[in-house]
C-alpha cells in the first residue's frame, strides 16, 4: 500500500520549522522534514490501485484509508489509520524506514518527508490531481492553504454579508481570510501583533486591522466595539492560547461561531466563563480544514484551475533545493508567506 514519489516542488511550512527546532513533542533524529509538496508517482507497491506511475499527486501529512468510521463519516476527516502522527518516524506496514544512509535508518516525518528528491508515502496520504495543474503552485494546497480555506468555508461557514475576524495573518490566516472573501463576508478584521502584515493582507480581502499591542484593553473588547457586540465568525490561526480565548470571546452572543485552527503548546489550557457558551456562542475546532485529503483535494485544485481561487499571491519566494536554508531564513524573519523549493536546483 505504498507509493514512491518523485518530488518536484516542496514548500516550507511553519510546522517544519517547529520540528526542526525540536519543539515538537518527541523529537526524532536524524529525520527528513518537509510535508507541503507536489510530485509524480514513480512506482507503486502491492495493493495500490488508486494511482499509477506518472500520476500527478499531492502528498498529505494526514490520510484517508476510506474504510474506518471517520472516513465513512460525512462529518470527519480524522482517519483512524492515517491521521497525523508527529511521533512516528517509520512506515505503518512494517514499522521500518524507507530512508537510510550507510545502512542506518533516517526517520520519516508526518508520513511525507518531502525535503528529498524521492520519498515513500502510504497510498492513503496521496491525492491524485489534474495533471494540467502547475505543481509549483498547487503544492501549497497540500497543507496550509487548504487548512485556512476549509476552516472558513467548511467549519465557520460565514453567511454572505457577515463580519469575520481572523487572528494571525500568516499563510494559514490569510487563506482563512480568502475563504471569508469567497463566502461574501462584508467585513474581514485581521488581528496580528505585526502591523507590517496588514498591507499584504488587503490582497486577501482583509478590510480592517487590529494590533492588540496598540490597545490598552483586551482585543475582544476592541472588536466588540468595532462590530456592535462582536463578529459573526472568528478564525484563530496562531496557536497561542490567549489568541484562542480572545477569538472565542470576540464573537457575538446569540449566533457567533469561533473556529480554532492553530496548534497550541502541549501544556496550554483553554479558559473562559461558561456564560460565554450559555449565551449562545459556539466554539469549534478543525483539522486540515475538515477536508478529506483524497476525496476533496482534487476539487480544490479545480477551484484554482477555474480561477475561483488564487494561489500565486501566497507564494512570495522561490529557491532551488541547494538553497533550502534561505527558505528557513525567510520564515524565521517573518518575510513573506510561502517559499517554493525547486527540487531540480
Amino acid at each position: 500500500m505504498e507509493v514512491r514519489l518523485k518530488i518536484l516542488y516542496t514548500s516550507l511550512c511553519h510546522t517544519d520549522v517547529f520540528f526542526w527546532e525540536a519543539k515538537g513533542q518527541n523529537p526524532l533524529f536524524p529525520r527528513i522534514l518537509g510535508h507541503e509538496a507536489g510530485g509524480i508517482v514513480e512506482s507503486i507497491g502491492e495493493g495500490v490501485t488508486d494511482v499509477e506511475p506518472g500520476d500527478h499527486v499531492l502528498p498529505v501529512f494526514t490520510g484517508e484509508c476510506k474504510e474506518c468510521v471517520h472516513c465513512k463519516s460525512e462529518e470527519s476527516n480524522m482517519c483512524n489509520l492515517l491521521r497525523i502522527n508527529t511521533d512516528r518516524g517509520v512506515m505503518i506496514h512494517d514499522e521500518k524506514s524507507r530512508f537510510s544512509i550507510n545502512g542506518k535508518p533516517i526517520f520519516h516525518f508526518v508520513g511525507t518527508s518531502t525535503f528529498s528528491e524521492y520519498t515513500v508515502v502510504h497510498v492513503g496520504c496521496v491525492a491524485k490531481i489534474n495533471p494540467l495543474a502547475p505543481l509549483d503552485k498547487v503544492c501549497v494546497l497540500s497543507c496550509g492553504i487548504s487548512t485556512g480555506l476549509g476552516a472558513t468555508l467548511n467549519v465557520a461557514k460565514p453567511p454572505k454579508g457577515s463580519t469575520v475576524a481572523v487572528f494571525g495573518l500568516g499563510a494559514v490566516g490569510l487563506a482563512a481570510a480568502e475563504g471569508a472573501r469567497i463566502a461574501g463576508a462584508s467585513r474581514i478584521i485581521g488581528v496580528d501583533l505585526n502591523s507590517n502584515r496588514f498591507e499584504l493582507a488587503k490582497k486577501f480581502g482583509v478590510t480592517e486591522f487590529v494590533n492588540p499591542k496598540e490597545h490598552n484593553k483586551p482585543v475582544q473588547e476592541v472588536i466588540a466595539e468595532m462590530t456592535d457586540g462582536g463578529v459573526d465568525r472568528s478564525i484563530e490561526c496562531t496557536g497561542h492560547i490567549d489568541a484562542m480565548i480572545s477569538a472565542f470571546e470576540s464573537v457575538h452572543d446569540g449566533w457567533g461561531v469561533a473556529v480554532l485552527v492553530g496548534v497550541p503548546t502541549k501544556d496550554a489550557v483553554f479558559k473562559t466563563h461558561p456564560i460565554n457558551l450559555l449565551n449562545e456562542r459556539t466554539l469549534k475546532g478543525t483539522f486540515f480544514g475538515n477536508y478529506k485529503p483524497r476525496s476533496d483535494l482534487p476539487s480544490i485544485v479545480e477551484k484554482y484551475m477555474n480561477k475561483e481561487l488564487e494561489l500565486e499571491k501566497f507564494i512570495t519566494h522561490e529557491v532551488p533545493f541547494t538553497e533550502i536554508n534561505k527558505a528557513f531564513d525567510y520564515m524565521l524573519k517573518g518575510d513573506g508567506l510561502r517559499c517554493i523549493i525547486r527540487m531540480d536546483g
